[in-house]
């Protein structure tokens, strides 16, 4: 079968990695890809939003399946876009359409939603310019602290937390008056604080039927203790440690199921993954947030535990058959560490060579790129984030000293990790 995946990340080497491993795939292309999806299939220069040269690449490469890996092209309507152009229209498509994308697309859509269908989730309200003096009066008099969000697509960075009323005026008028996140924080939605241990659900779906991936933990600060500036992710741990069987079953019957009822209720073409941002608030479940594709550094854990082959998973979307397959997870724990470049997560350099690459690494460990580039036949850094180390062991702990042994190993100008990933459950 002749695939084609979209996206440049640790998350898309994971998916390549996994891909390439099925009976199914022959061959493999990766747009844009980095230096180690290079070694999973065959790396295609297209640009992500230019719908029209991802088309005409399926049509002249005979693709007979496309997988998604990052949000935008699917909340701009590329699954859409698809459905509805001669020649495309039969190709095998792992990503929701621009309707499902909405829930991670729209924090005002994805609350609407989970009210409709009654969803655990934070109390809100929205505001726009219109109704921006309600807005201000509105935070005035809300409890300590208040969660602000940017209702659009934001990477990662449109979500505040403001410990005093004074900081939370002066970000909502900065978000919705001077446009901080541009057309994004056109519309602000503002959360009641939940006070918990997050932890993210993945579900895969045929619109109808679905099945649960391995649950991760991820981790978001810069600075070991969970300190310092948000980033992309640090690392991920699975399973998680609290997230045992009695959990996982609340999870299921208050949020997973109503999830995918109401997409068949309200008639949502969705057939891909669905990321649940979940909070144990005393043991009791409630959704952060949705995302419409798998999370990175998570997809560096979870993927490897997955013991199905991928492909299989996907026809059997495609074909809403999802309900006849069953999962089979590697029940070992599985930690990655992310290596980052010298000022990440804001300015930063790139163009180092990245030296160890080539070391033999043991069998329960994984090298996974992410900012990587081949520069005069020798691999770069190329991005904020730069590399996945995923090992697994029958500890958090054990799993741990196996990535960072490797880590030991490897070596670029400027490299920083996090050493502490899964420090509550060491």
């Amino acid at each position: 079968m002749n695939i084609l995946l979209l996206g440049s990340g640790g998350r898309e080497h994971a998916l390549a990695w996994k891909l390439n491993q099925s009976v199914w795939t022959n061959p493999l292309f990766i747009a844009p890809g980095n230096a180690g999806t290079s070694q999973c299939g065959i790396n295609v220069n297209l640009d992500l939003n230019n719908f029209e040269s991802i088309g005409k690449f399926c049509i002249e490469k005979k693709i007979e399946m496309v997988v998604v890996g990052p949000e935008e092209p699917l909340v701009k309507g590329l699954c859409d876009f698809f459905k509805t152009t001669p020649g495309l229209e039969k190709i095998y498509f792992i990503g929701p359409s621009k309707e499902g994308a909405q829930l991670e697309g729209s924090k005002a859509f994805a609350k609407a939603f989970m009210q409709r269908h009654n969803i655990p989730t934070a109390a809100y309200r929205e505001f726009t310019s219109e109704n921006y003096e309600e807005g201000v009066k509105y935070l005035q008099s809300h409890s300590l602290p208040i969660v602000l969000k940017a209702d659009g697509l934001a990477a990662g960075k449109g979500v505040v937390i403001c410990q005093n009323h004074v900081e939370a005026i002066a970000e909502f008028e900065l978000m919705i008056q001077q446009a901080k996140f541009g057309d994004a924080s056109k519309k602000v939605v503002v959360e009641e604080f939940l006070k918990g241990i997050e932890v993210s659900v993945f579900v895969l779906t045929d619109g109808k039927h679905y099945v649960i991936l391995p649950e991760a933990k991820d981790y978001k600060r810069i600075g070991e203790g969970d300190k310092g500036l948000n980033t992309g992710g640090m690392g991920a741990v699975s399973p998680v440690p609290f997230a045992d069987f009695r959990f996982m079953q609340k999870v299921e019957d208050r949020i997973i199921k109503p999830t995918i009822n109401g997409l068949y209720e309200d008639n949502i073409d969705y057939k891909g993954f669905v990321f649940i941002g979940i909070i144990n608030v005393d043991d009791e479940p409630f959704v952060i947030e949705y995302n419409c594709r798998l999370g990175d550094p998570e997809t560096e854990v979870i993927l490897p535990r997955l013991e199905n082959d991928l492909i299989g998973l996907f026809v059997s979307v495609c074909n809403q058959e999802l309900d006849t397959m069953k999962i089979s997870i590697d029940p070992r724990t599985a930690i990655t560490i992310v290596t980052v470049s010298r000022g990440y997560p804001t300015v930063y350099e790139k163009g180092y060579p990245i030296y160890g690459l080539t070391n033999k690494i043991p069998d329960d460990s994984l090298i996974f790129h992410a900012g990587t580039s081949v520069s005069e036949g020798k691999v770069v850094t190329n991005g904020g984030r730069v590399l996945a180390i995923t090992s697994f062991a029958e500890t958090v702990y054990e799993a741990v000293e196996k990535s960072r042994d490797v880590l030991e190993h490897i070596d670029y100008d400027g490299i920083y990790y996090r050493r502490d990933i899964g420090y509550e459950f060491l």
